[in-house]
């Protein structure tokens, strides 16, 4: 094809820009609506998914000289697999590249949270110096952590954990008791480790099956006084209400939330006004490091895969198009 393109959802860095204008213009699309991207499909060989752009079965099967959908990140939901595969296109992710950044981000929720850091700043700026006889904030030493969801970046973030002293206990459904323990973990059921828990921090992918994941029932059984956690995906808490509700009448201390469903919030919702709630806009893992590692291993795969290599092992979501 004449003048192929490497289509963008959103901006992508030098590097990746230079290894991939080997094959083609690299166009970033000014928006991510359905209706702009469509209109840069007529000679895209690749495109490349960033942000919250959705890549439908009707964009995929408009997109008639794609070879590779790649996604600057591990979350996949927003991209069509089955029609994708249908299509005989694989479908990139960076799994493990923003691990690291994200556990980091879990303890750092957890530390600002125990520590009433935000509300401690808020009385000495006030000057309030004698509020510090009121102190009653918490340590993560000898505290339970429950992870949900047992991947990478839960096994990061036990990893972490453990180091500061905590009791690590997991919910995976996928992962196998002999493995966790070799890392110290205990599995159980989802309603164990809400009810035994100190902190919980919410690590699972968003399918059908987890899709509110985290609800009104299982809320109540939280052992009153916990930290919730979301730094995964929106949609694994089923309402926004649910987690407001814990907050106010103390089954929850606190909640730290870094993903929404719909992105953005509705910003009037009741949560944003909770003093004991810290909110951040999709941002913690994508710290400097985090996003040079996704760009390089992104790259390096769709290069392969238009080279007409084998990409990595585990680094394809439908591995079986690729035969």
């Amino acid at each position: 094809m004449d003048n192929p393109q490497i289509v963008a959802t959103g901006p992508i860095d030098e590097p990746t820009a230079t290894a991939l204008a080997e094959f083609g213009e690299i166009v970033i699309t000014p928006d991510v609506q359905g209706a702009t991207i469509r209109a840069h499909l007529d000679r895209a060989i690749a495109l490349i998914v960033r942000g919250e752009a959705e890549i439908t079965a009707d964009l995929i099967n408009e997109a008639q000289h794609v070879k590779v959908i790649s996604r600057s990140g591990v979350g996949y939901n927003n991209v069509d697999i089955t029609a994708a595969t249908a299509r005989g296109i694989p479908v990139v992710i960076t799994p493990g590249a923003a691990s690291k950044s994200m556990a980091e981000g879990a303890i750092a929720m957890m530390l600002t949270l125990s520590k009433q850091l935000i509300e401690w700043d808020a009385k000495l700026k006030s000057g309030d110096w004698q509020c510090r006889f009121d102190a009653n904030h918490r340590d993560l030493d000898g505290a339970t952590l429950g992870i949900v969801g047992f991947g990478r970046i839960g096994q990061s973030l036990a990893h972490l954990a453990k180091a500061f002293g905590m009791h690590v206990i997991a919910y995976d459904p996928f992962i196998n008791d002999a493995d966790a323990t070799e890392m110290g973990v205990s599995l159980m059921s989802l309603d164990d480790l809400m009810a035994q828990s100190d902190y919980i921090s919410i690590h699972a992918a968003l399918t059908d099956d987890t899709q509110g994941l985290i609800n009104k029932e299982n809320l109540q059984k939280v052992k009153r006084g916990a930290y919730l956690i979301n730094l995964a995906r929106g949609g694994l808490i089923d309402s926004l209400d649910d987690v407001c509700d814990a907050l106010q009448d103390g089954r929850l201390a606190g909640a730290g939330i870094d993903v929404f469903d719909p992105e953005p919030p509705e910003m009037s919702h009741p949560i944003f006004k909770q003093a004991n709630c810290i909110t951040t806009p999709h941002v913690i893992g994508i710290s400097q490091g985090a996003i040079a590692r996704i760009f390089r291993f992104m790259v390096e795969d769709t290069v392969a895969i238009l080279r007409g290599d084998r990409p990595r092992p585990g680094h394809v979501v439908n591995p079986e198009v690729l035969s």
